[in-house]
């Protein structure tokens, strides 16, 4: 991971200017915490975290991972994920990262976890993933994937990109270790 991206995020906001008014932001407690909030009109600014969505794509006992191609944590690996569009429902998003990033196309079943992300310089996130069946497609790396593999149990690389993603994988291996061999 390179310097630039080691810097930490605003935990408050990086709104300097109302988006409403423009006037200059304030930081004062509100509710339970320090937030940004706008003395002219009222905004605040609750600066939340982005939801995202993929799936855990097991073939023959292997996991599927995509090698990140940008940053942040380029040449990373990770589960295939992403965040949410505007108007996308979780399952939808999982659905349309697998297909965009591997070429594979799913069926999103069963919630498998939801976990907290936070080592993201970009945003805090809310990672949904789900259990799936691959339905279509073939195997390819596209989109910010510069790689696809599926990995054995004692094959997971060592360079995972995000907390939240290793964690899923020792949750895999914990509940499920039949999954993978």
């Amino acid at each position: 991971m390179t310097k630039k991206y080691r810097q930490t995020k605003d935990p408050i906001s990086s709104f300097k200017f109302c988006p409403l008014c423009r006037a200059e932001m304030e930081v004062t407690k509100y509710n339970h915490r320090q937030r940004k909030v706008c003395p002219e009109c009222g905004f605040v600014d609750f600066h939340n975290p982005a939801p995202a969505a993929g799936a855990i794509v097991v073939k023959d006992g292997k996991l599927l991972l995509v090698l990140r191609a940008e940053n942040p944590y380029k040449d990373h690996w990770c589960i295939p994920a992403g965040f949410m569009e505007w108007d996308e429902p979780p399952r939808i998003c999982a659905e349309r990262e697998i297909e965009e990033e591997t070429g594979l196309i799913i069926e999103t079943g069963d919630l498998f976890e939801v976990y907290s992300g936070t080592d993201d310089i970009r945003t805090n996130a809310v990672l949904i993933l789900y259990h799936c069946t691959i339905t279509g497609g073939s195997l390819r790396a596209a989109d910010d994937a510069a790689d696809a593999k599926y990995f054995g149990k004692a094959e997971i690389p060592e360079n995972l990109a995000f907390a939240a993603h290793r964690q899923a994988i020792a949750d895999l291996n914990r509940r499920f270790p039949q999954l993978l061999t």
